[in-house]
């Protein structure tokens, strides 16, 4: 079995997807598979996806959307599916190297981490491009979540990180928004005291396709995380719910 679930959610990704492909064949050291979640049989990522599969022989799924269209669910669908000890969500346009798996994987193994994080605010990460507002309340949530309030990542809202198996059977995600859902995992499985970690990690704005990032439409169920994290660090945690 793989040790590595890398799930690439995708949406008209045709010229990232390839490449995307590729460095992960190049660049990932650890046994893996890939599942692709994608919402329409009409998805222009599929045939690139189908093309560099056959040349490069990987162990691709791919997996249509089960709850519906959107990130969220694409994201939330890779997750509930995987059977693999860690699962680890990165995009198709690249902005998060694979080399990093690599490290993601090695700390989780040396810690027994439950989510390790790709972190672009710790020492070592960096970030280049984007929107300069999206960027200002990414670093201000994860500096002052983790400084302030004692959750153990720099980057909290970052997709780009590692889950197990414990936490993904034993976490219900409630987001019904976007990308907020990484937040919610990490602020949910610190309260719970689940082991979390981070490595450096770097990210790069796309360079191809269209993000479907939308901020002021998914900024209130961000703060709604944010505000749990808060909350936590001032209440009593509640009893870790281990996994059978």
């Amino acid at each position: 079995m793989s040790k590595v679930n890398i799930v690439i959610p995708v949406y008209n990704e045709k010229g990232n997807i390839g490449r995307a492909l590729t460095l992960v064949k190049e660049q990932v050291k650890v046994p893996f598979k890939v599942t692709i979640v994608y919402d329409l049989d009409s998805d222009t990522s599929l045939p690139e996806a189908r093309e560099f599969n056959e040349k490069l022989n990987l162990d691709v799924v791919y997996l249509k959307n089960i709850y519906g269209r959107g990130a969220l669910n694409a994201i939330k669908s890779g997750l509930n599916t995987s059977d693999t000890p860690y699962t680890i969500i990165t995009m198709a346009d690249l902005s998060d190297p694979p080399r990093v798996i690599n490290d993601m994987v090695s700390v989780a193994q040396t810690n027994q981490s439950d989510i390790v994080c790709g972190s672009r605010y710790m020492k070592g990460g960096s970030q280049s491009g984007g929107l300069t507002l999206k960027s200002f309340l990414s670093r201000a949530a994860g500096l002052t979540l983790y400084y302030l309030f004692g959750v153990p990542t720099h980057d909290a809202t970052n997709s780009f990180k590692l889950y197990s198996q414990r936490v993904l059977k034993n976490i219900t995600v409630e987001s019904k928004g976007g990308f907020e859902l990484g937040l919610e995992l990490v602020v949910k499985a610190h309260l719970l005291g689940y082991p979390i970690h981070e490595t450096p990690t770097t990210w790069e704005d796309r360079s191809e396709g269209e993000s479907r990032f939308q901020l002021f439409n998914w900024l209130p169920s961000y703060l709604k995380w944010y505000l749990m994290a808060v909350k936590g660090r001032f209440t009593k945690r509640p009893a870790l719910n281990k996994a059978a």
